[in-house]
């Protein structure tokens, strides 16, 4: 009884502070821009191939494969945890037993998997700590990034071997039979602990750890990078589903073009009660879409978008990650304030004082980035919105761009002649 009543205690602060933390992450969501979700089926569809077959992880052969391992561990190891929980409220144990062969496979599948994701931490700790990997560094990850990292990689360690020290002294407690199979555990249990010893108290101690350890990992991870645990399948499911080169229209501009192509209504007064348009483009985060900023929760800042990225390969200053790492930190600078008063303005932006101008010219919006992303983050759609910003409410542009625009004003084409010229270089053939 004293079990099920710190359990439940335990439980209860660790939903009362997740629940704080998503109602605060909702609020942000309520500053940004509307973004129209259709089409359920074939995002579905979309998910089931990109986030639980991992078929983009898996471009990455080797390292891809860990990962995935992982990743299909977690889902798995997660339907244990939820019989953890049912065990601790009602204070029984195996309660999900019931299921029969479907609970067999679970528990087999997640007692093998406990294994493999414990080597895989170990991998990647292995790479973190002892090689050079380009994409892991940029000015955008800072050191408090790699320590995020290290500790969410020993965090899941530790779930790993608390979890594998429950199955192995479960079944060596239950020598005459038990719920479920462990075929590594009961292979192992012989050589680790012998037969005849107690391990009731190693086993309450493996249970209480790894149920505690669920619990802070949880309320850890909206504060982590890691957070793409809980996003990055909603996020492939709300992918954008338009050709990667399609770059969308602002519909207050298209409007604004149709009615002066329409001679009816190319001289007609602005319909009354029609509102001008709050700004073009992005300038700060609550001119993004609530799209772009589910991408900037979901971004595990893994860094594929940069080491493909044309322009960060050359030396230009522009990285893809840093553009959703640069709207998550300014959310969490900018949303508490404009949360209280919608007016809020703390003198500096999302453009300028978080990402430069020099950056955003540089994206040559070849989709690279958007290609090999994972997740499906869409990165040359916000660079784009913020360029529009630029030219559109500053008229700051590279002096190229200037030029070519000046030229389809004056001679309805990019180049510096008039239309009457442009055939001169045929002359003769």
């Amino acid at each position: 009884m004293t079990k099920q009543i710190i359990f439940t205690v335990a439980l209860l602060i660790t939903l009362g502070i997740f629940a704080f933390t998503i109602r605060r992450i909702y609020g942000f969501f309520s500053l940004t821009k509307p973004f129209s979700i259709s089409n359920w089926g074939r995002r579905v569809s979309l998910m089931m191939k990109v986030a639980i077959g991992q078929t983009k992880i898996l471009r990455f052969p080797v390292i891809g494969l860990v990962h995935a391992l992982v990743f299909w561990g977690f889902m798995v190891i997660t339907l244990g945890s939820i019989e953890m929980v049912i065990d601790g409220l009602s204070s029984k144990e195996r309660s999900m037993a019931f299921t029969g062969w479907f609970y067999d496979v679970v528990m087999a599948s997640g007692d093998i998997m406990a294994y493999v994701i414990m080597l895989s931490m170990l991998i990647f700790l292995g790479r973190r700590l002892f090689l050079s990997v380009r994409r892991f560094s940029g000015i955008e990850m800072q050191k408090k990034s790699k320590l995020d990292a290290l500790a969410a990689l020993g965090i899941i360690f530790m779930l790993m071997v608390s979890l594998a020290g429950i199955n192995l002294t479960y079944v060596q407690m239950h020598p005459g039979g038990y719920e479920g199979v462990y075929p590594l555990s009961a292979a192992l249990f012989p050589a680790l602990f012998g037969e005849g010893r107690d391990l009731f108290v190693l086993h309450e101690v493996s249970w209480w750890l790894h149920i505690l350890l669920i619990f802070a990992f949880a309320n850890i991870l909206p504060y982590s990078k890691h957070f793409h645990v809980f996003t990055s399948v909603p996020n492939v499911l709300l992918s954008r589903l338009e050709p990667l080169g399609q770059l969308p229209n602002m519909e207050s501009v298209t409007n604004e073009v149709r009615m002066m192509m329409n001679p009816e209504t190319a001289f007609a007064p602005a319909p009354e009660g029609q509102a001008a348009p709050a700004r073009f483009g992005v300038k700060d985060v609550e001119d993004v879409t609530w799209k772009n900023y589910l991408d900037s929760l979901a971004c595990t800042e893994c860094g594929r978008c940069t080491s493909v990225c044309p322009a960060n390969i050359t030396g230009k200053k522009l990285s893809p990650r840093k553009i959703f790492v640069d709207l998550r930190a300014r959310m969490k600078e900018k949303g508490p304030g404009l949360l209280k008063d919608l007016s809020f303005d703390d003198g500096k932006s999302l453009v300028r004082d978080f990402i430069s101008a020099e950056e955003l010219w540089a994206c040559t919006t070849c989709n690279a980035c958007a290609q090999e992303c994972p997740i499906n983050i869409n990165h040359p759609t916000l660079i784009v919105d913020m360029r529009r910003y630029l030219v559109m409410e500053e008229a700051t542009m590279p002096p190229s761009i200037a030029s070519m625009l000046q030229n389809i004003q004056n001679n309805g084409a990019p180049w510096q002649y008039p239309a009457e010229d442009r055939m001169k270089w045929a002359e003769g053939l």
